[in-house]
């Protein structure tokens, strides 16, 4: 290769974290085996304010460490982006681990200088059965692509970048004013990259692009998660966001509702007038269970393939209940919201 097609920026790595000491150790590892210019390549962690040992082991590592009172990932992110000098921005997550080609592949994207944002697989970290599920669900937990894409926009739900393996570029980034710091709940890095294409950007969807994830390891855990992405979507709507993430959002809930009072209708027909109702109420409660067994059974996973086709049909449905009444309860929630900025 010659030199005049050597493309090698200035790469910033942002991790925001808060109480990370069991898991920071093991992400500061593998990005010191990052194979990338040493001079063009540094790490930012910024500490919202830990009381455990995280800043004792950051410091132990050839990193900037930067402090940042104030709460919130997305507060985190924008003082990291502050403190930084890249040109192109990669962002991961404390509980994760990247390989050493995780830059490469990042920088080989960001060639076509239309590209404003890119988002990369992640895949599990340890072998629970949560986290098989999360990577094995219809609906996956964290991002998960079959192939190299450029898109224009955010086309579909599930197609858009995670917050823990995601890079833009900082003419971007700045462009849109960066992370929108009101956003405390999820959906932060789905409307982010949303603006920065509606701004003229392309974004690329790499599944060569690759990190790993320590998936939530306990059901309760997984089901908050869902309820937090509720309330999180349901803020957008309250600040009036405008956008596809938000039209889905919305979608969904009215969807959610009228079925939640379709049922209860049934459920009250039954008990109060007929018996009869009984059927349409076990059709509507009992079909989605049953076409998400039926699509569980089309999957290979080997002896525990039963295990999975009868458990991972109603962990999904219970992570369904728990976003929508995650946006329910937003829905309701009189605290202050400030308007979300066009």
């Amino acid at each position: 290769m010659t030199s005049e097609n050597v493309y090698e920026p200035v790469v910033s790595v942002i991790i925001p974290t808060v109480n990370a000491e069991v898991t920071i150790k093991d992400l500061l590892d593998s990005l010191v085996e990052i194979d990338y210019d040493r001079s063009k390549f540094e790490v930012i962690v910024v500490d919202g304010g830990s009381t455990d040992r995280t800043r004792d082991i950051v410091q132990m590592y050839p990193v900037k460490l930067v402090s940042e009172r104030r709460r919130g990932i997305n507060v985190a992110r924008n003082a990291g982006i502050r403190n930084s000098r890249g040109e192109i921005l990669a962002f991961t997550d404390s509980d994760c681990i990247v390989p050493k080609d995780w830059i490469k592949r990042i920088v080989e994207n960001f060639r076509d200088s239309e590209v404003g944002c890119l988002g990369g697989n992640v895949s599990r970290y340890e072998d629970n059965f949560l986290s098989i599920y999360a990577d094995n669900s219809i609906m996956p937990v964290l991002r998960r692509f079959k192939k190299r894409e450029i898109l224009d926009n955010v086309e579909l739900l599930f197609r858009y970048p995670a917050g823990c393996n995601m890079a833009f570029r900082r003419s971007a980034i700045e462009k849109v004013n960066a992370f929108d710091e009101d956003i405390q709940r999820g959906f932060d890095e789905d409307e982010l990259a949303e603006r920065v294409c509606k701004s003229g950007y392309k974004m690329v969807l790499d599944s060569e692009v690759v990190i790993k994830h320590r998936h939530r390891d306990t059901v309760t855990d997984l089901l908050r998660q869902m309820f937090n992405y509720g309330r999180g979507g349901v803020g957008l709507l309250k600040r009036k966001a405008r956008g596809r993430f938000s039209t889905w959002i919305l979608l969904s809930l009215i969807l959610f509702s009228v079925w939640l009072l379709f049922s209860f209708s049934l459920l009250f027909f039954t008990i109060a007038v007929n018996i009869v109702f009984v059927f349409p109420l076990l059709s509507i409660t009992l079909a989605p269970f049953l076409l998400l067994t039926l699509f569980y059974m089309h999957k290979t996973w080997g002896k525990e393939e039963s295990i999975r086709v009868a458990t991972y049909p109603l962990i999904d449905l219970l992570r369904l209940f728990a976003f929508h009444l995650g946006g329910i309860y937003e829905l309701i929630n009189v605290e202050k919201t400030t308007q979300f900025r066009s």
